[in-house]
């Protein structure tokens, strides 16, 4: 599959930790994506995420806030910023990082584009950090592309989707230390 890139993608990119979540964040979901993603940069990874609302914004924000890198895959071209209210955040992306698109110009958003934008995020990050989740969302999409490609899933416990993820065996942290300590690059 091509991909779309605006901005630019580089070697040190390799070492990149996605970030997902809950589009309707709790505020202990903001607080814990905050402070994962501010050490994941500060340790020198890159941020990968999917520029949804919530957990996905706030992982961009923070990654960009402390002057890391960060990819944002779209589920639609990369002429739609899906959701608009994301198109500032989107423009400095560019400028830190990329965005990224399975999809060509003019492909709008639709439900079914998010599954595959959830494997190109797995397929650019050695590790994937659920955060928060209800039982059914897409974040569980992303965990089983990962779990199915041998990437490393890790939950923080506290929501539906993390804890039954930790149930069928992801990785279960309470702090960004314990996701770099597992980590081998």
């Amino acid at each position: 599959m091509k991909l779309h890139i605006l901005g630019k993608i580089l070697k040190k990119d390799a070492r990149a930790i996605a970030v997902v979540g809950s589009r309707e964040m709790t505020p202990r979901g903001k607080v814990l994506t905050e402070k994962f993603a501010k050490e994941f940069v500060k340790r020198g990874y890159t941020i990968v995420s999917g520029l949804a609302r919530g957990i996905d914004t706030v992982a961009h924000q923070t990654a960009l806030r402390e002057k890391g890198r960060t990819i944002a895959v779209l589920g639609s071209g990369l002429d739609i910023i899906y959701p608009f209210e994301n198109n500032a955040i989107a423009a400095e992306i560019i400028k830190h990082g990329a965005l990224v698109s399975p999809f060509s110009l003019g492909t709008k958003p639709f439900p079914k584009n998010f599954l595959a934008r959830n494997r190109i995020i797995v397929e650019l990050s050695s590790a994937v950090l659920v955060v928060e989740g209800k039982r059914r969302s897409g974040t569980l999409s992303t965990a089983s592309w990962a779990a199915n490609a041998g990437v490393d899933v890790f939950a923080i416990p506290g929501s539906e989707a993390t804890d039954w993820l930790i149930n069928e065996g992801a990785n279960s942290v309470k702090s960004p230390k314990e996701v770099i300590d597992k980590l081998w690059i």
